[in-house]
């Protein structure tokens, strides 16, 4: 009896755990195929994926707080439709894998434009242009892009440096050390090594480059040399079944340009350094 019993409760429990799975599959199945906008609507929150050590988009103070040029962007947008946006920390090599599963409805994070990243994803209209540089400390010599040869480069896993690294190998690749560059997990841990020499030179952003060394106690100690790659766009990353999700942003971002405060968050976090065509086409 005691047997049979047994054997019953561990059925049960498999057809549980089967169902569960089958649920999970089915929730990610839904997100990817139909349009999850007023599900968005009716729970009052959207869930935003974030790199939080990518100063200055998206990045935590000593008190743990998330601040950036994206939070408060994310956040003025979806105030215009009376939604909260919950940003949630994810491993920035597999965003597209998490807006997939449902786990994140965007991808809001510096997020540049390519063709194998919307060939996955739909894109909102670029809010921002930057570029890609090269830093270094003045006392490594690299005043050129040519002087890295045979030294250490260091880059972000999954970002569009790493990206523009691996596309035009002429660049870096086939002359730095090892033929491949150092991949971090984030560019706080890529200026430490810099700094202690175990890198000679970091391929980065440039908002990051310009924020991060500006806020250094010498950044006269530091050089920083544009890259040959093009220029990038930042736009906001979802599912291409998201059709009302995108026109929304879309919409929201525009009216943000035409009413000052697209200009207020760029001069806040920027100066007057912020490129954006919304802001452009406004002028035009």
């Amino acid at each position: 009896m005691k047997t049979k019993r047994l054997l019953t409760l561990i059925i049960t429990l498999i057809c549980t755990l089967f169902i569960s799975a089958c649920s999970g599959i089915s929730v990610n199945r839904k997100a990817n195929a139909v349009d999850n906008w007023s599900h968005i609507k009716q729970r009052g929150y959207v869930t935003v994926g974030v790199d939080d050590t990518f100063v200055p988009m998206d990045f935590r103070q000593k008190n743990g707080q998330l601040i950036g040029y994206d939070v408060d962007l994310a956040n003025a947008v979806f105030k215009q439709y009376g939604i909260n946006v919950s940003f949630q920390t994810i491993d920035w090599s597999m965003n597209t894998t998490e807006l997939k599963n449902g786990t994140i409805d965007l991808i809001w994070n510096g997020f540049s434009k390519n063709p194998e990243r919307e060939a996955k994803v739909s894109f909102s209209k670029t809010y921002l242009y930057t570029s890609q540089v090269l830093v270094s400390l003045k006392k490594n010599k690299i005043n050129t892009i040519a002087a890295m040869k045979n030294k250490t480069l260091g880059v972000q896993t999954g970002s569009s440096g790493y990206n523009d690294v691996m596309k035009y190998p002429k660049v870096f690749k086939n002359h730095i050390k090892n033929q491949d560059p150092i991949l971090y997990d984030s560019f706080t841990n890529a200026f430490i090594d810099l700094n202690a020499g175990r890198i000679q030179g970091l391929l980065i952003d440039s908002t990051y480059a310009n924020y991060y060394i500006s806020r250094q106690k010498h950044p006269e100690n530091f050089t920083e040399i544009e890259s040959p790659f093009p220029k990038e766009e930042f736009g906001v990353g979802m599912r291409k079944s998201d059709l009302t999700l995108h026109k929304k942003i879309n919409y929201a971002l525009e009216k943000l340009a035409k009413n000052g405060t697209l200009t207020k968050i760029n001069h806040k976090w920027f100066g007057n350094k912020a490129e954006s065509p919304l802001l452009q086409t406004k002028k035009d």
